[in-house]
């Protein structure tokens, strides 16, 4: 017969392995949750009862430096503000994606666009104010190619998209900011032009044997 203190040790110990089992699993579930927040904390769109619309985005490609448009089918609202986040908001969202030609750090991406008369146009154009997000600038690859790439393709994807704007200024988290990354100028205004770029051909000489 097995004396009573050994049985009330076995189970006391058969206890403290359930219980230790039972945090350890809490303690998997929680870090699963965290780690699947970080991998994948690109914005959802947000349900809409706006009808999709075909929109122009110009799109950055780093394996040739180009700045390629390319028609997608987007749910966007019609104040023009809130149009631009959006549609700003879905572009970035696709570097975020896997395979992205111009791979950029899931999440939240713009704070804000704000759109003010142009006093220097002569038919009331606007300037957009792109407040970006610091987690977004601050995630962003360093590089002068690649911090040009997205700076153009913003600007190239505002200008296809609400053609009375003219210029395009940047912000982080509302407050000036010299670069980018380290490199693209965000102290500057951009012209809101056609920022299409295509493959550079090879000079003569880079092809001479």
């Amino acid at each position: 017969m097995i004396p009573r203190y050994q049985r009330i040790l076995f189970w006391s110990l058969v206890g403290s392995i359930l219980l230790m089992m039972a945090f350890l699993l809490r303690g998997c579930q929680q870090a699963h949750k965290r780690l699947t927040a970080l991998n994948d904390a690109t914005p959802i769109a947000a349900p809409s009862s706006a009808a999709l619309e075909e929109v122009t985005l110009y799109v950055a490609n780093d394996a040739d430096a180009t700045i390629t448009p390319t028609g997608a089918k987007v749910a966007l609202p019609q104040e023009p503000s809130q149009r631009a986040r959006a549609l700003l908001e879905y572009l970035l969202a696709q570097y975020a994606q896997p395979g992205s030609a111009h791979p950029l750090q899931s999440g939240p991406f713009v704070d804000d666009v704000f759109l003010l008369a142009d006093p220097a146009s002569k038919e009331k154009g606007q300037i957009a104010i792109v407040n970006l997000r610091g987690a977004f600038a601050g995630s962003h690859p360093s590089g002068v190619e690649v911090e040009d790439l997205t700076v153009k393709s913003i600007v190239g994807t505002l200008h296809g998209a609400l053609p009375q704007i003219t210029k395009v200024r940047f912000l982080v988290d509302g407050q000036p900011r010299d670069t980018l990354a380290g490199h693209a100028d965000l102290g500057r205004e951009y012209p809101a032009v056609d920022t299409t770029a295509r493959p550079t051909a090879p000079s003569e000489a880079a092809t001479q044997p």
